[in-house]
């Protein structure tokens, strides 16, 4: 067994947690159906309420816990755990997911057949409707929204996107990266916090010439509300700030002009006043806020 383990790419599962103990807890136990044993955990907390170090090391303590002594975001959470593990390829994780048994070696896969292969992201069901599909790949973004889609959203579960394919991005919530594609290309941006830094660095990982894949033969559950009630300002405030600072770092000239005219001639009124309409005041504010922060921060591109 151990010959055989050492014939095995060794992976490094990090997931992050912020004030979520139970589900990170849920999460660590659906690690022990997978079939894959070589692998390592890195929990990320980043600044909770409540440390967690010693819980989840009291029942797992082989789990390696970086406590981050602030709120780093979602790439900066993922980065801090990248940058301890050892893995010859690096699985970022929600917690609040949990893995099919076959989940490791199938996102494997890619990577032996192709050594252009930079990333991995399966297919995601919703964990309490594991019937409906949330992600079976990226459709492209437009240059002038700013926006995409998930291939099959919502689409009942039938086996028809259960291939394997290049895809337009990677998902967040679950996606594999080789060990050479994070030498050669950086970590992940940590500028945006939270939502677009998954895009961003597909189009970086892209751009050094690798393929993002999507692997319909893996599955991971996930918890995330099939219902559009987890919107928050938070979320408003980040996705608003973010598009536009994913659109100034990656359109052509021409592109981000066209960008600008859609968002502050239809996208921004539209959304401004659908939430007066609605009496979502404290969303009209992160949305507003979003765009002053572009506005102060013209000159930040790069990071």
């Amino acid at each position: 067994m151990k010959n055989e383990m050492q014939s095995k790419p060794f992976i490094s599962i990090v997931t992050i947690n912020y004030n979520q103990l139970n589900v990170t807890l849920e999460f660590l136990n659906s690690l022990k159906v997978s079939k894959y044993k070589n692998f390592e955990v890195i929990v990320v907390d980043n600044n909770s309420a409540f440390n967690p170090k010693e819980t989840i090391n009291k029942l797992y303590p082989e789990v390696k816990v970086l406590v981050n002594a602030i709120n780093l975001g979602f790439a900066g959470g993922n980065n801090s755990g990248i940058n301890i593990a050892k893995g010859d390829y690096i699985l970022l994780i929600n917690n609040d997911t949990e893995i099919s048994d076959t989940l490791l070696e199938l996102l494997l896969v890619p990577f032996y057949q192709d050594e252009r292969v930079g990333v991995v992201s399966p297919k995601i069901v919703f964990y309490h409707s594991p019937d409906l599909i949330q992600y079976a790949g990226f459709n492209p973004l437009h240059p002038i929204t700013g926006r995409t889609s998930a291939v099959g959203n919502m689409e009942k579960d039938l086996g028809q996107y259960n291939y394997l394919s290049e895809t337009n991005g990677a998902h967040g919530c679950t996606m594999m990266v080789s060990r050479k594609v994070i030498d050669n290309v950086g970590l992940m941006p940590e500028l945006y916090f939270l939502y677009y830094e998954e895009w961003d660095w597909s189009k970086q990982i892209n751009k050094a010439g690798y393929k993002i894949m999507y692997q319909g033969n893996a599955i991971i559950y996930h918890k995330e509300s099939i219902s559009t009630g987890k919107n928050t300002p938070l979320k408003t405030y980040y996705h608003t700030r973010n598009r536009i600072l994913f659109m100034r770092r990656h359109s052509s000239p021409k592109s981000l002009f066209l960008f600008y005219a859609f968002f502050y001639f239809i996208t921004l009124p539209k959304n401004t006043l659908k939430c007066l309409f609605t009496g979502q005041l404290e969303h009209v504010k992160s949305l507003w806020k979003g765009v002053w922060w572009n506005l102060k921060n013209y000159k930040i591109i790069n990071i």
